[in-house]
């Protein structure tokens, strides 16, 4: 019996250790979260109006930080989509309670386009409050700075990029507070990421352990089902319930 413990035991660990091991992993494409952390608040942007900025000068209050590339064939513009019409649903007021910073991580992309993007995108979903809604150009440089800052991961391919789906709140000083991930976002949760970001409270995402069970396809750039993590955590709970009930079944003949 107590060989048979050991065994399961040691499976136990093996299994566990690999499957939660990927919470750590340093994904090529993806999203380490890093709250708490602060971004580097003195990169330089150009903004759709032409002009340079900070994010210090930018930041003033609870921010909803985006990170696309204006050409992207994939995500990007269902992302924005997904942002716009949270906004509408949401009961709070954009460029008054919160703002959104759209920063694009390809140097290859223009003021001119990041004009043509938001004209789009303000039209259509925030009322004629563009001050609310900030398109953001910069070099390559920065783009890593700002981009490794959050945690957010992209891979080139050719002109395109492979790259991760989320949107990340940010407090009016700069710190990182919470990370939602998709292109879809329900109003509750983007509204308690913006009072959350106002209060400086950092929050863990739910939805990131919840990735564990997918990984992400390249080529599709979508998030799959991945069967190997399925069956492992599976696994996990039958061994789990194995050791429980070795453990647990002799201690109760004993005190018969």
């Amino acid at each position: 019996m107590r060989k048979i413990l050991v065994l399961a035991f040691a499976l136990f660990s093996l299994t566990t250790g690999h499957i939660f091991a990927q919470i750590d992993q340093s994904p090529e494409v993806g999203v380490i979260e890093h709250l708490g952390k602060q971004i580097p608040l003195d990169l330089k942007f150009v903004n759709d109006k032409f002009q340079t900025v900070t994010l210090r000068q930018l930041i003033t209050k609870p921010t909803i930080l985006s990170f696309v590339y204006f050409d992207c064939p994939g995500l990007c513009s269902p992302l924005l989509e997904g942002v716009g019409d949270v906004i509408r649903k949401t009961d709070l007021t954009l460029g008054k309670d919160y703002q959104v910073i759209t920063i694009s991580f390809n140097y290859r992309d223009t003021p001119e386009k990041a004009k043509e993007k938001k004209k789009r995108f303000v039209d259509k979903y925030s009322s004629g409050k563009g001050d609310g809604w900030i398109f953001l150009t910069t070099d390559s440089a920065s783009i890593f700075k700002i981009t490794d800052a959050t945690g957010f991961k992209t891979k080139a391919v050719g002109l395109d990029f492979v790259h991760p789906s989320a949107i990340i709140a940010v407090s009016p000083t700069g710190h990182i507070t919470r990370y939602l991930y998709g292109i879809t976002f329900m109003p509750i949760d983007f509204k308690m990421a913006i009072i959350e970001a106002n209060k400086e409270q950092a929050r863990p995402t739910i939805q990131k352990i919840l990735l564990l069970c997918y990984s992400y396809d390249q080529t599709s750039q979508r998030f799959a089902l991945d069967v190997t993590k399925i069956a492992g955590i599976i696994i996990v709970f039958f061994l789990l319930v194995f050791v429980v009930v070795f453990l647990l079944r002799p201690k109760k003949k004993n005190k018969n």
